[in-house]
């Protein structure tokens, strides 16, 4: 069976005035149906960089991106739309969510560019947040929330579409240590049990301990962790 991600050489590079900034130099790895993958490395490593070209938000330099055999890198713009909406959920460190909607309105928002009518939307949004143990924070806006329980609202929000692919770019970032355990351990069951393939990318060693394999990055490489699955 071929890779669902399949990384080819890699590189992205960044302008800082008169010089050239590597990211990503060389980059290949793969990544199996259903498995979790975590790309750890310090600030600056490319890790991020990595994540955005995995989930269509940035274009490489060169190298290839496969999902499920799609060169998503020969995509145009509406064909990453297209790519980011049906395959690709996203979970970031600042969680994201709009301050003046309620926990239901923010899972709701993604589906309305999805076309999705307003009764479907809503039915989705309830079973994403039971899901996400807050059923009964529905009506709750981000600053009636804590770090945790907002995260927790942005990985229902990243599930709305039903994405085989969950992005997730320092989930544990802004929690502090048991909330982000419980944060990942939430991924991890999604993972094990919905079989979605998830990449994390961290600085955060205890990530690791949720994911079947990680690899690490330094000024751009992969330096340790095996390159394929």
């Amino acid at each position: 069976m071929p890779p669902f991600i399949r990384v080819e050489d890699l590189h992205r590079d960044f302008h800082m005035g008169q010089e050239v900034v590597h990211a990503l130099d060389g980059v290949s790895f793969t990544v199996a149906q259903g498995e979790s993958l975590s790309v750890m490395g310090p600030s600056g490593s490319g890790k991020s960089t990595l994540l955005y070209l995995l989930g269509g938000l940035d274009h490489s330099d060169a190298g290839r991106i496969w999902v499920r055999e799609r060169d998503i890198a020969a995509l145009d713009e509406d064909g990453l739309a297209d790519y980011r909406r049906r395959e690709v959920g996203f979970v970031f460190q600042s969680f994201n969510l709009i301050p003046t909607m309620t926990a239901l309105e923010n899972v709701t928002f993604p589906m309305i560019f999805a076309r999705v009518p307003l009764a479907r939307r809503r039915e989705r949004a309830r079973q994403l947040l039971h899901l996400v143990g807050l059923g009964d924070r529905m009506a709750h806006k981000p600053t009636e929330l804590s770090g945790g329980q907002q995260q927790r609202v942005a990985i229902a929000r990243a599930l709305v579409n039903d994405p085989a692919l969950i992005l997730a770019d320092e989930p544990t970032g802004n929690l502090d240590s048991q909330t982000g355990a419980e944060v990942m351990a939430f991924l991890a069951r999604l993972n094990r049990e919905q079989g979605r393939t998830l990449v994390v990318v961290s600085h955060d060693a205890l990530v690791v301990e949720y994911t079947t394999r990680s690899i690490h990055l330094l000024d751009g490489h992969i330096v340790d962790g095996a390159a394929s699955a």
